[in-house]
């Protein structure tokens, strides 16, 4: 897949603190990608490099495989963390000023605000003014007025906060939908769920530098352990003398009616041997490949990067 963006080398400083250092990255067209990494990690300076907020100390910036140019933020969407919106300003008048803002005509912009303004169930509330909102609606109206001009490029810095579990899961469709329209998605979080939900591919930044990117079941491939949970019935010997040397243990339970086992299998084992081993012993019921969860994998980068930089 093709970059839509190429980030090479970027170093930013500010006064004696160093933002990014020697950061690079590849961001695939048509792909929801997830920058990823603790509070003052970077990813905020780097998402204000990226929307020529300011410039880089050092390093590149491509769009399309060439130097980014002031002209390329109309391709540019961008929903920041920190909300605002005139809060005197009635919800239709400020949604239309901001789309016309964007480069639209008045009467694209009333279609494609009256399209978007039902599609979310906003439209009793276009004479409403912004302070009579809760925050959750202003949030809606804030991602309208972002990906309303179809840019090319979005940029979502936590794009979840403050909604319910109702409208998380209608924003996260029409993420998903932009994607599946052409569009490439820049998604900042710290709702790892969400990573694992959304995202193809994801770039973590600690302390500065980037310490992990790829695609996101590569990275978990390359975090497993080799371990498969199995739930059986009806054991008929002791499982510890059906591993010998090649299996350990890592723990047990029960759920509804089946036993539970969790089994680490040395690395030239797989699954069919493991089964090949336990199932003339005991009734499987099912094997699951256990994968670590984003949030593991955030946590343990981050740890080993702490003690590499200590």
């Amino acid at each position: 897949m093709a970059p839509i963006f190429d980030i090479r080398n970027i170093t930013k400083e500010f006064a004696n603190h160093k933002a990014l250092d020697d950061v690079s990255f590849v961001v695939p067209e048509n792909s929801i990608f997830g920058l990823l990494g603790p509070n003052g990690a970077g990813k905020t300076t780097l998402i204000r490099l990226i929307n020529q907020i300011t410039g880089p100390d050092s390093g590149e910036l491509l769009f399309h495989s060439r130097p980014l140019v002031r002209k390329d933020i109309e391709n540019i969407g961008y929903l920041p963390e920190e909300r605002g919106l005139y809060k005197k300003m009635k919800v239709g008048e400020q949604a239309l000023y901001l789309a016309r803002l964007k480069g639209l005509s008045k009467f694209d912009a009333q279609t494609k605000l009256k399209f978007w303004f039902d599609k979310f169930d906003i439209s009793p509330w276009w004479n409403k003014k912004v302070e009579e909102l809760s925050k959750g609606m202003q949030q809606k109206i804030q991602f309208i007025v972002t990906v309303l001009h179809e840019p090319e490029l979005l940029i979502f810095d936590e794009p979840f906060s403050g909604f319910d579990p109702i409208n998380v899961n209608l924003l996260k469709d029409e993420i998903l939908q932009l994607r599946n329209n052409g569009a490439t998605i820049i998604f900042s979080t710290h709702n790892m769920a969400s990573v694992e939900e959304l995202c193809d591919h994801i770039a973590l930044i600690d302390n500065s530098r980037k310490i992990l990117d790829g695609k996101v079941k590569d990275i978990r491939d390359n975090y497993k352990d080799n371990v498969y949970e199995v739930a059986y019935r009806n054991l008929k010997v002791d499982i510890k003398g059906l591993l010998n040397g090649d299996c350990s243990i890592i723990n047990s339970g029960q759920k509804d009616d089946n036993q539970l086992v969790s089994i680490r299998v040395k690395d030239k084992s797989g699954p069919n041997e493991l089964i090949s081993r336990l199932l003339p012993h005991m009734e499987i019921h099912s094997i699951n490949e256990i994968l670590p969860t984003m949030n593991d994998i955030f946590i343990s980068s981050v740890e080993e990067n702490k003690n590499r930089t200590v």
